[in-house]
């Protein structure tokens, strides 16, 4: 089992179709380091270890007698715990769920199951998915593995810190102003959000059905291409899915070539009260996609005005009617930031919603008529400051002020899920607390591929991908 724990998602799944590894050599790897690091992390909220060990048997003996195998065979996941699985609990990370056990299973985690891959566990997340932070009354919060004290991002806080405590090789997590991307950013991962109706949402907790997306948080932009390929494209249980057609794979665009590519670079709103250490590992990254071809662009980009005001808009004008009942019946049960957030939903007027979401396509359209007329893709800092700690984010808590590094978090993702772009975050450097620092990729509608490119191009001449926190190494966990 030595070092298998450190294997990307592909790497993991090449093992075990080479026979290289069995899947039970990588599930007992994933166990220990969760042993090693989880008590200090605090990522997982539950483990079906028997459930684990069955899956993996039946794996290996596939393997053995020769038969066909899927492209995720063997490999053990955990996801954030709001993806149904009929019989399996989905806490939503709320107290109000703590004992659900579903009837009906994601359509995602059919599709991943139908690849080979199989689910051992369930991962710690921001309470109904509502914050950036990692912090979770019910469970407790969630820590950097690279910095304890420090914010994992949210709200798929679990996802990001186990696949960079290598006790995960995959985890999906959601993604409604960011939390596929705050996360992978902060943990030093890659994660992508898919574009909008791109992967069904049937069997997954919903926040905002205008803005909700499924995703990866993995190692490296290839394995997110590889379970983009498996769980993208239209479900009947989900008619909101799009009809687009899936390409046959998207590991396929990943080679590695840039010439022609240009890359787009915001002179407004995404660099607005930067650090200087996330400006400079932006800038050092340009230089490295610069040198594989890319063309770099300065441009102001248009409507994004609209874009703040009705994307905060939609999010909570959905989000309160799915809570209603609880929150009248039992609204003790929810994180004061979470109550703080859903109450000013239920005032808002029918016709601001709706203005939200009329004007979505006109703004879509304004927005790509200029922007990608000029660039093909879109590059910004993830988070545009330094990670701050948990407890300098504890708005249930702090001091006046807090709620500012809170939601400055979120301030550089969610714009595309208002747009419905496509967007992906790689590591591109650390900040002076050894904390990552991420790069984001965003392009226009259904152009994954394009993304996927870019990313898997500038990984090619990095290694922040493969960087893993010394806490792998202090706890004795597997590297």
């Amino acid at each position: 089992m030595n070092r298998l724990a450190n294997l990307s998602l592909i790497g993991a799944a090449d093992a075990v179709r080479k026979q290289e590894a069995t899947s039970r050599e990588l599930l007992h790897a994933c166990w220990k380091n969760l042993d090693a690091v989880n008590p200090q992390v605090n990522a997982v909220i539950w483990q079906d270890r028997e459930a684990g060990e069955r899956a993996a048997e039946v794996a290996d003996k596939a393997v053995k007698a020769g038969r066909r195998v899927g492209p995720l065979h063997g490999v053990p996941m955990m996801h954030k715990d709001m993806y149904y699985d009929v019989g399996r609990l989905s806490t939503c990370g709320s107290a109000l769920r703590r004992e659900h056990r579903p009837s009906i299973t994601a359509t995602v985690v059919e599709r991943l199951s139908a690849a080979g891959a199989y689910t051992f566990g369930g991962l710690n997340m921001a309470e109904f998915a509502q914050n950036p932070t990692g912090h979770n009354k019910t469970f407790g919060d969630c820590h950097n593995p690279w910095n304890l004290p420090y914010v994992t991002g949210g709200s798929s806080s679990g996802s990001g810190a186990s696949v960079a405590a290598r006790f995960n090789y995959m985890a999906l997590g959601s993604d409604t102003g960011g939390s596929i991307r705050i996360p992978a950013s902060a943990c030093g991962v890659t994660g992508l959000k898919p574009t909008q109706t791109r992967v069904s949402r049937h069997g997954v907790m919903p926040l905002s059905f205008s803005l909700d997306n499924v995703g990866p948080l993995a190692r490296t932009a290839r394995d997110c291409a590889r379970v983009l390929t498996v769980i993208a494209g239209h479900d009947p249980k989900d008619p909101t899915s799009s009809r687009e057609p899936v390409p046959g794979s998207y590991e396929t665009f990943m080679d590695n070539d840039l010439r022609g590519q240009r890359i787009g670079v915001p002179t407004n709103v995404f660099f607005d009260d930067a650090d200087e250490a996330v400006v400079a590992a932006v800038d050092a990254a340009l230089e490295v996609l610069k040198a594989r071809g890319a063309t770099i662009i300065r441009l102001h980009l248009p409507v994004m005005d609209a874009v703040a005001a009705y994307g905060g808009i939609i999010s909570r004008a959905e989000a309160a009617p799915i809570h209603a009942q609880w929150m009248r019946s039992d609204p003790q049960a929810y994180g004061a930031h979470i109550s703080g957030r859903m109450y000013p939903g239920y005032a808002i007027p029918a016709a601001y919603y709706i203005e939200a979401l009329s004007c979505r396509g006109p703004v879509l359209k304004a927005f790509a008529a200029e922007v990608f007329s000029q660039v093909d893709v879109l590059a910004t800092p993830t988070i545009r400051t330094c990670l701050p700690t948990l407890a300098e984010t504890d708005i249930d808590h702090g001091p006046p002020g807090t709620e500012h590094r809170f939601m400055a978090l979120s301030a550089n993702t969610r714009p595309f899920n208002y747009l419905g772009l496509p967007a992906i975050s790689v590591p591109c450097g650390f900040d002076p607390n050894g904390c990552p620092i991420g790069l984001q990729i965003a392009g226009r509608p259904f152009a994954e591929g394009r993304i996927l490119k870019i990313a898997g191009a500038y990984q090619m001449d990095t290694k922040f991908h493969w960087a893993r926190p010394a806490i792998v190494d202090q706890t004795g966990a597997e590297a």
